[in-house]
């Protein structure tokens, strides 16, 4: 078997393989990992001088790699200079040595590339060694969960353990802690937070508890130290991480794919991307997609990974240009009141486009010219843009093919009706999958890919435009009506009577663009959501406001409006299952009790089909409110900080959150998120607020109704139904402060 997690102590690596008794351990002395440096040959001549002095370099090679895909795409390797280095710790250091020091003092700017440089170093080791780091048998886990306030303050007596509280203080809690990792014996550790590690294992010895590991054997080690990064405008916070031996962490805190899709799609994403169980579990959507392509590009390529994307965009002209710079196809929403409505969509269609058209940095306008044609190898132009891409098998579709595959063999397993706990680890892989094959697209267009290209985004997108385009025509001609569409979904409606069958329009799409179009649900009925700006615009007068209910339930014809909307509705499905997408419903940041309320609206609109019968509803949560019933935990508000408490201009209440989990000696950092209950909106500074934690027993209710007026808003306004209305429409005469129906 192989092993599946790795330790890196000076020049040795120490290899762990799973037994069916637990792991065992294996020192190799010999590994020298290396990164590479291209450039003119002089120059690469001088380096090589340089760094025979180098006391971190054990060896320098000249050696003759591709260096891009295009390289690899004509065949054509270069010489580089392989330089090998005693430790996996000293490789990005020398690089920006090489960088700022040896290129800066004797050459321009840009003579020498760098590759293989910021691989990590698990990855790097089994790439090296062509080893397959995926578990050979099923893992045994053990949870370990503290909460904020305890951890700030080095309490572990509420030390959860697989979700069992132990009682009875801290010298307690760490022999109980001892006993389950000798009975589990666990290979793989899932904690709340990376900084348990060091914690446990201190208070242990603070306090005499002898015995208390956390790994196979003594001591942790700190791998990397927090920090704050921006991505896209985003800001986030990349926590601590620690490693143990013998043992994989799982950081809830730092983990992505463990709240999407659990302990099975990582080892799914370990098996396709060759990074060990612990980089794949902190590992990012496009960071395990990355280690996909380097294997991919190593194995089957001979390409080595760039250390910065080196790939310029293309000169364009004018038109083309509009032409290119335009994203994907949509079509706006109808506002409103929709029934008998079938949602449709392409299955993955931006990874299908990749590959059915061989989309990939090396294959757009690869200029194989005349002389590959001559060879007999095609090629296709890209619609509207007049891209031009060889038939030559790309590398891009070949990164892809295998989980498109892996996916589209789920959904036929899953149909077949698995026992359950089949259907859960299959569920967790598509779910695995399904993120990769999502940021596959938008990965071609991010400026640090390793192996992106700004033309592939655009010839993707140029595709589904025509794909969208196609589906509509033939829908229209089949009486099919589309009410709403974006990117890869469609929603229709018959038009008539007696359109011709939804499925065998779906057929001859499907057959006529290569791509498979599924029939993804039917509804009962839909509502799509205007934007808020105009929900008011609407409401000022007129029949947009108007939205009356008959008999047969509101009418779709008035209180519709085609406003900018985005993908923001809700509806009910044929199975009775309610769906909802944009609403507070989905907002990480709504309280529990307001995301229950929208619910219960929505509930009340099915049943009932009157917007009267909802602020009904709504007047009955609003005496909750103020009757002070409601639980303050049902209130708490989450929100992602953006920036450090002393650079915020404005007297937000996450500021106030976040200086009173200063006062606690709770960090918060850019990125992380902050959780309070509103207690005083009124108030100054750190008043206004309670902390989740802090157990808060008020609220205030002014606020609440606010937020609780604005779900209801969202479930009528397709009815063309604003504040103002709901407003007028309450029953229960309950006095509501003019605030809580504007701004």
């Amino acid at each position: 078997m192989s092993p599946y997690t790795f330790e890196f102590e000076g020049g040795d690596v120490r290899e762990w393989t799973l037994t069916e008794a637990g792991a065992e351990p294996t020192t190799v002395a010999d590994y020298t990992p290396s990164l590479f440096v291209g450039g003119p040959d002089a120059a690469l001549a001088d380096l090589n001088d340089r760094l025979s002095s180098d006391p971190k370099v054990v060896a320098t090679e000249r050696e003759r790699w591709a260096t891009s895909l295009h390289d690899a795409h004509a065949g054509k390797r270069r010489h580089v200079l392989r330089v090998t280095l005693e430790r996996v710790a000293e490789i990005r250091p020398l690089a920006r040595e090489i960088r700022g020091v040896y290129e800066r003092e004797t050459h321009a700017p840009g003579t020498f590339r760098l590759f293989d440089v910021d691989l990590e170093p698990g990855f790097r080791y089994c790439l090296d060694r062509d080893l397959d780091p995926t578990p050979a048998r099923d893992l045994r886990t053990l949870r370990l969960a503290l909460d904020d306030a305890a951890l700030a303050d080095g309490d572990v007596s509420a030390l959860e353990l697989a979700d069992d509280r132990v009682d009875g203080g801290e010298r307690r809690t760490l022999r109980t802690l001892r006993r389950r990792l000798e009975r589990r014996n666990p290979d793989a550790l899932v904690v709340s937070n990376a900084e348990l590690i060091p914690l446990l294992e201190r208070r242990a010895e603070v306090l005499g508890v002898d015995g208390v590991s956390l790994g196979r054997r003594p001591g942790w080690t700190r791998l990397a130290s927090e920090n704050t990064y921006a991505s896209y405008g985003r800001v986030g916070h990349s926590p601590a991480r620690y490693q143990v031996p013998g043992r994989a962490i799982v950081d809830a805190s730092n983990s992505f794919l463990w709240h999407q899709s659990g302990l099975a799609g990582i080892r799914y994403m370990v098996e396709r991307t060759g990074r060990p169980l612990q980089e794949a579990a902190w590992g990012s959507i496009g960071t395990l997609l990355t280690a996909r392509q380097i294997r991919l590009a190593r194995r089957e390529k001979g390409v080595l990974a760039p250390w910065n994307a080196w790939e310029p965009e293309r000169f364009t002209d004018v038109e083309t240009l509009h032409a290119a710079d335009r994203g994907g196809f949509t079509f706006a929403p109808e506002v409103g009141f929709h029934e008998t409505v079938h949602e449709i969509d392409f299955a993955s269609l931006y990874p299908r486009i990749i590959r059915e058209h061989n989309v990939s940095p090396e294959t757009v306008d690869c200029n194989c010219g005349d002389d590959a044609r001559a060879d007999g190898v095609d090629s296709h132009r890209v619609p509207e843009l007049g891209y031009e891409i060889c038939e030559t098998d790309g590398f891009l579709p070949a990164v892809l093919d295998p989980l498109i595959a892996d996916r589209a063999e789920i959904k036929g397993r899953l149909a077949e009706g698995p026992d359950e706990a089949t259907a859960a680890r299959l569920r967790a892989e598509s779910g695995a999958i399904k993120w990769v094959l999502v940021a596959c697209f938008g990965y071609q267009g991010y400026r640090n890919a390793k192996f992106g290209r700004i033309e592939c985004h655009e010839a993707i997108n140029a595709y589904a435009r025509e794909i969208a385009l196609e589906a509509k025509r033939r829908l229209e001609d089949a009486d099919w009506r589309i009410v709403h569409g974006i990117v890869d979904s469609l929603w229709v409606t018959p038009r008539v009577d007696a359109p011709e069958p939804l499925a065998d329009v779906i057929g001859e799409v499907s057959a006529q663009v290569g791509i498979p179009l599924e029939h993804d649900g039917s509804y009962e009925w839909v509502c799509f959501v205007p934007l808020r700006d105009s929900i008011r615009g609407a409401g000022a007068g007129g029949a947009s406001t108007d939205g009356t209910a008959t008999a047969g339930g509101p009418n779709p014809a008035r209180g519709t409006t085609t406003a900018g909307a985005l993908t923001k509705y809700f509806g009910k499905r044929t199975s009775g299952e309610y769906t909802y997408r944009g609403l507070e419903v989905r907002q990480r940041s709504a309280p529990a009790f307001v995301a229950e309320s929208q619910r219960a609206f929505v509930e009340t609109f099915d049943r009932e089909r009157d917007p009267e019968a909802v602020c009904d509803s709504l007047g009955r949560r609003l005496s909750e409110l103020r009757e002070g019933t409601v639980d303050p935990i049902d209130l708490a508000v989450t929100k992602r900080v953006s920036k450090s408490l002393g650079d915020y201009s404005q007297r937000t209440h996450t500021v106030a959150a976040l200086q009173r989990y200063e006062r606690r000696g709770i960090d918060r950092h850019p990125g992380q998120s902050v959780e309070y209950v509103v207690v005083d909106d009124d108030a100054r500074g750190s008043e206004r607020v309670r902390l989740a934690l802090e157990e808060p027993r008020t609220y205030d209710a002014d606020y609440y109704a606010t937020l609780l007026v604005r779900a209801c808003e969202s479930v009528l306004s397709p009815l063309g139904w604003d504040r103002v209305r709901i407003r007028r429409s309450l029953r229960d005469g309950t006095a509501v402060r003019l605030s809580t129906f504007t701004g």
